[in-house]
């Protein structure tokens, strides 16, 4: 079962940002599961999962948001991102 999640925006925030509403929405989503990540909450793995792209696209998409591939995460987790890979 997936979930999902609808934002209420004004589509002026969108065009601040000079994304479309489908690339504002991809943003948001990618947005969220990085804090989500660097926060130390879910794996590079799980994170990745979501956005449907491997691990590997995923670290190297933290560059984008400058979030640390090391900080944030709990070595008990290692085991899922290797599980999630």
């Amino acid at each position: 079962m997936n979930g999902m999640i609808n934002i209420e925006y004004p589509e002026s925030l969108a065009a601040t940002l000079k994304l479309s509403g489908k690339a504002f929405e991809e943003e948001m989503k990618t947005s969220a599961l990085v804090k989500q990540y660097e926060l130390g909450r879910i794996s590079s793995g799980i994170a990745a999962k979501v956005l449907g792209i491997s691990r590997l696209d995923f670290i190297d998409l933290l560059a984008k948001y400058q979030v640390s591939v090391f900080g944030g995460t709990d070595p008990a987790d290692l085991k899922d991102d290797i599980s999630n890979a």
